[in-house]
Formats: C-alpha cells, sequence, structure tokens
C-alpha cells in the first residue's frame, strides 16, 4: 500500500520516470519517509502500553543482576533475527528498548543482528547460494549480535546515550509508578501515551529525514558497475575495501540479495560479497545519522567501528570456508 501511494506520488502525480536515477532516488526517499514514520509511531505507541503496564525495573534489575551466562544476548539477538526490519526500520524499536531502561549492550546485540536477517532475505539467499552457505550466514550474524552486544556491554556506554534519551527514561519511569499508585485505567493512559509516540516522532523527525535522502541518493546515482570495478580483483585488501564502500549505502537485505549474486557471478570472491552486503544493511550513514539522536557520536563511532571490524573478520572467514 505504501509502495503504491510513493509509485502514484512520483511516478503520476510528480511526472516522473521510474528508469531515471532523479525517479528512483525520489520514490525511495518518500516510500521509506512514510514507512519508517509509521512504524517509529506505531513501535512508539507500542512500547509506551508496555512501559505503562510492564514493571520496567523489574525487567531491568533482571537483566542486570541475574546470572543469565549471555542468553540475554543471544536471546536479544534471535529476536532481532526474527523481526524484518532494516537498520533504520529497527531504529524505532531500539529507542523503545532504551527508554525503557534495558540494558544497552541487549538492544544492541538485537540492533545489529535485526537488519542482517529477515525471512525474505534468508529465502532468497537460499535459493542464490544453497543451504550451506545460508546456513553458515544464519548462524554467523546470530553470533556477531551476541558478540557485538556482550563486547559493547563491557564498555559501559550508558555514558554516552543522548541527553533526550536520560530525559525521556525518567519520565517513562515517573509516570509508570504514577499510574500504577493511582490505579489509572488504560483509557485515560492512552492520550498520553500517544502523546509521548508523537513527541519521539518529532523530536527524531529532523533526522530520520536526513538519513532516508542520503540513502536515497546513493540509491537513485551510484551505480552497481562502480562496486564491481573495484572488488573483482583478488586482493587481500578486498573484504576491507567492500566493508568501507558499502558503508555510505543503505538497503535492506532482500533488496541487496540479488546485486551479491551477481557480484559473485561476476568473479567477486563470495565471502566479499558477503562482507558488502552485511555492511550495506547493518551499517550505513542514514542509520548513523537517525541514531545522533539517541546516541552521542563517541558511542556511534564505537558500535560501527566495533561491528565494522567484525564484518571484515567474518568476510575473510567466509571466503576461507565458502
Amino acid at each position: 500500500m505504501i509502495q503504491h501511494l510513493a509509485d502514484w506520488l512520483v511516478y503520476d502525480l510528480f511526472g516522473l520516470d521510474a528508469n531515471t536515477h532523479l525517479g528512483a532516488a525520489v520514490n525511495f526517499f518518500f516510500y521509506d519517509t512514510v514507512k519508517i514514520l509509521i512504524l517509529l509511531f506505531s513501535i512508539s505507541a507500542i512500547m509506551g502500553i508496555v512501559n505503562a503496564y510492564l514493571p520496567i525495573d523489574r525487567l531491568r534489575n533482571f537483566l542486570t543482576t541475574k546470572k543469565l551466562y549471555g542468553f540475554q544476548y543471544l536471546f536479544a539477538a534471535l529476536f532481532g533475527a526474527i523481526t524484518p526490519f532494516c537498520s533504520c526500520s529497527s531504529i524505532p524499536l531500539f529507542i523503545g528498548f532504551v527508554k525503557g531502561g534495558i540494558p544497552l549492550g541487549v538492544t544492541l546485540a538485537f540492533l545489529i543482528t535485526s537488519p542482517l536477517v529477515n525471512e525474505v532475505a534468508v529465502a532468497m539467499f537460499l535459493g542464490a547460494f544453497g543451504l550451506r552457505v545460508t546456513s553458515i550466514y544464519l548462524a554467523s550474524t546470530i553470533l556477531l549480535g551476541v558478540a557485538g552486544g556482550w563486547i559493547l556491554d563491557k564498555f559501559k556506554l550508558e555514558r554516552y546515550l543522548s541527553d533526550w534519551v536520560r530525559q525521556i527514561q525518567s519520565q517513562s519511569t515517573i509516570e509508570s509508578t504514577d499510574w500504577e499508585i493511582e490505579k489509572v485505567t488504560f483509557i485515560k493512559r492512552l492520550p498520553t501515551i500517544l502523546k509521548d509516540a508523537w513527541s519521539i516522532v518529532k523530536n527524531v523527525l529532523v533526522y530520520v529525514i536526513a538519513g532516508i535522502a542520503i540513502g536515497a541518493i546513493i540509491h537513485g546515482y551510484v551505480p552497481q558497475d562502480f562496486f564491481e570495478q573495484y572488488l573483482s580483483a583478488d586482493k587481500w585488501y578486498n573484504v576491507p575495501l567492500a566493508v568501507i564502500l558499502a558503508v555510505p549505502m543503505y538497503a535492506n537485505a532482500a533488496g541487496i540479495v540479488p546485486i551479491i549474486q551477481v557480484f559473485v557471478a561476476k568473479g567477486i570472491p563470495i565471502g566479499t560479497a558477503i562482507a558488502f552486503m552485511m555492511a550495506v544493511v547493518g551499517l550505513s550513514i542514514p542509520e548513523a545519522t537517525m541514531l545522533k539522536k539517541v546516541m552521542k557520536w563517541r558511542l556511534i563511532a564505537i558500535f560501527f567501528g566495533t561491528i565494522t571490524l567484525f564484518i571484515i573478520i567474518l568476510g575473510y572467514l567466509y571466503n576461507l570456508l565458502l
């Protein structure tokens, strides 16, 4: 439905040609803007309802004080794997987790895995590369989420969350406690929950639009042959180069799998191609722009740097194993 609306606006109302760079970029911008804003408001409202009724302090204390032996990161990574979101679409849910006070390492495990795996991408990956490659990819991405969340949690990075996040965390806890004491009904809580959800949308709107605009320009104007030209040679630096070239890009896993299949068919090593795909869907300038509202630049740099290193290591391992 959103895609039909974007097609009507761009191609029928504006009269742009779908086969031009401008038409593709503008269509991408309208589609992703509407989709992500709807997701952001809906998930913020749902998380507001959860925060209003779930004893979030107990959940937070359980995750931070109990000996879970790392399973909290596994659960977060698995949850990320079953949610059909791209990197930018995962951010609304990530904000909801952070707002509720869920440990940052656990939320980052979700954020790492969510864009890398979804059922459509898995089906396409299976058809393109077979069961063995798909199984190795799935296992490694889950492991990446677990390891990344665990390692980043050890850095104690909560101090690098933005002041806005700290403010909404405290407000959420106060409202939930007051409502429980006064036994406020759901109908009376709902306007405040929706108002808070809209407030979150307004606060991140500029970052969302800026991030999607960057992604739309790259999506519409950067030709596929540009990457094939630099990655086809069998050089030791191909994997890190693939990751560096991919970070400015923005696409979801389902959209990038056919391109990766073409890369492999044209002689790019499969590990290099998969590392490129992981960097495109798991790390991007649009994602960093949107995260700026909830993270300080130091936290974004640590997050991106850590995951970039892991993806490069996985790329070399894929080339050895596959």
